[in-house]
């Protein structure tokens, strides 16, 4: 009998989930469970890698009983991660040698302001596509080789591995310490900022630079085949995997990229989860940027030429209403920001700039730090949640300004996905701060549903790229009723609390 559903692991910032879809690509079913944010000190973010894969066993446990699915009832498995957040662990025993240090950590900061000043922000970008930054995870990697004992020399020898959360999964996935694969896909591979982007393989030249020795590094894969089987189970040894091919990764955007069907030169969609990510295809060749945007891999299916894109990120969307209800305890659930942000009928001239970790595209400003401006004695905790969800839409039209720009198309229509367009505030305030329509698919789950396909398509679960694209019909639309005077006042406020929030970290 066909096998008729394909699983997809999401892991993400705040949470993993194991989702599985249907032919049509409907969901069956899916679980979640997050982990905590570790913050020893301010600007490191840090997650239990243990702990993640702790819970990656029990999602797709859930998302199975949930489903009355058997193991034997999946076709194959694909995963999309949190891109740049990484890790070493130990070949022998599996354990991590220190905590997976998360895509916004800050602790390399000194280590870009330095090499800014030696060789440039744009040294490696011709190479990489990427500027320097604390974001990607080359210098990541070097301060975990420095910090943790003897890590470089055992690096060298291959006795310790180095991962992004793809590698990490699927190391456990197919054994672990018991003969586990190291590999990673192309797409993550590209954001760690050792990749040569015209080659798809490791660039010599800056593994030298940067001294990280070779065999820790995993071997670079397509988005779309077969990489190996499962082989696992959980503590109770009752519960396994075995024999399910795991046929596709992807970076989190770059599975949203393919899942919003966008397979043409062109083709845009922003995704609104814990940061916010727009990006553009771009065809078959990598286009430079010159407004603050990085040229990236879009994906690479099997075989098939890599398809490339342009990307700007911002680093707090989600988050940011996480911190609401973690930090300030504003929320007792972060779905209830939009009732509070609707309590109120306006921002009360209110604006809050999430420079947690600076700020990315396209201003990528390190010495940035978050400020909210304009509180009077009339701003109240309705004001604060509304200038949070708008703080979303403000970033997002800084980065599709300067895509357009780079691209040189207008953009007519912003794809969006992604738990927070669940919040009909914050779309329709997207719309009217655009000047354009935002558009929802019936299904929000684009980045898992991207490794979806990506899977599917390596075991022939559907035939081609275009056959993946479902369902492209937008299930909800906003368009614009803002004034343009209101707009362009709102539009100066937010750049005034963007000055105030530069320079803040010297």
């Amino acid at each position: 009998m066909a096998k008729r559903h394909i699983g997809a692991l999401d892991q993400g910032t705040t949470s993993t989930r194991f989702i599985i879809f249907s032919e049509t690509g409907d969901i069956v079913a899916f679980d979640r469970r997050e982990h905590v944010q570790i913050c020893p000190r301010p600007g490191w973010v840090e997650h239990d890698a243990a702990k993640i894969w702790r819970n990656t066993l029990d999602v797709v446990r859930g998302a199975l009983e949930k489903s009355s699915l058997r193991p034997d009832d999946i076709a194959a498995i694909g995963i999309a991660n949190q891109r740049e957040t990484c890790l070493l662990w130990d070949k022998a025993s599996g354990a991590p040698l220190y905590n997976a240090l998360v895509w916004m950590d800050t602790r390399t900061e000194d280590a870009v302001a330095k090499l800014s000043r030696e060789k440039g922000v744009d040294f490696l970008r011709a190479r990489t596509g990427l500027p320097l930054a604390t974001y990607f995870s080359a210098l990541k990697l070097a301060w975990l080789l420095e910090h943790m004992p003897d890590a470089r020399a055992r690096a060298r020898n291959g006795e310790v591995l180095f991962g992004t959360m793809d590698s990490w999964l699927i190391w456990n996935l197919t054994g672990g310490a018991r003969g586990g694969l190291h590999v990673t896909d192309a797409t993550n591979a590209s954001r760690t900022q050792l990749m040569n982007l015209n080659t798809l393989e490791w660039d010599d030249d800056i593994l030298q630079f940067l001294e990280i020795p070779r065999p820790c590094l995993p071997e670079i894969r397509s988005s779309s085949e077969v990489y190996g089987y499962c082989d696992t189970q959980d503590a109770s040894g009752t519960f396994s995997l075995k024999g399910v091919p795991i046929a596709g990764a992807l970076g989190d955007q770059h599975g949203a990229l393919l899942g919003q069907g966008c397979l043409n030169a062109g083709d845009t969609k922003n995704t609104y989860g814990t940061g916010c990510f727009l990006l553009t295809n771009t065809g078959g060749e990598p286009r430079v940027s010159r407004k603050g945007l990085i040229t990236t891999l879009g994906f690479k299916l099997g075989e098939a030429a890599p398809v490339y894109a342009l990307e700007g990120s911002v680093a707090i969307a989600g988050a940011l209403v996480q911190w609401l209800r973690d930090n300030l305890g504003l929320l007792g659930e972060s779905c209830e920001i939009e009732a509070l942000a609707r309590s109120v009928e306006d921002n009360g001239d209110v604006y809050f700039v999430p420079a947690f970790s600076g700020l990315y595209a396209p201003r990528w400003r390190d010495d940035a730090r978050g400020v909210i401006a304009g509180l009077t004695r009339h701003s109240n905790k309705g004001h604060i949640a509304r200038a949070a969800l708008e703080a979303t839409a403000y970033q997002t039209r800084e980065v599709l300004a300067a895509m357009e720009e780079d691209a040189g198309v207008e953009i007519a229509e912003l794809r969006v996905d992604g738990g927070m367009t669940e919040n009909e505030l914050l779309m329709q305030f997207q719309a009217d701060i655009l000047d354009r329509p935002t558009a929802r698919p019936r299904i929000v789950e684009m980045t898992a549903l991207g490794a979806a396909y990506a899977a599917g398509l390596a075991v022939g679960f559907w035939r081609t790229p275009e056959s993946v694209v479902l369902d492209s019909k937008s299930a909800r639309r906003w368009t614009p009723r803002m004034a343009e005077d209101e707009r362009q006042r709102l539009i100066a406020s937010w750049e005034k609390a963007v000055e105030r929030s530069l320079g803040w970290r010297r």
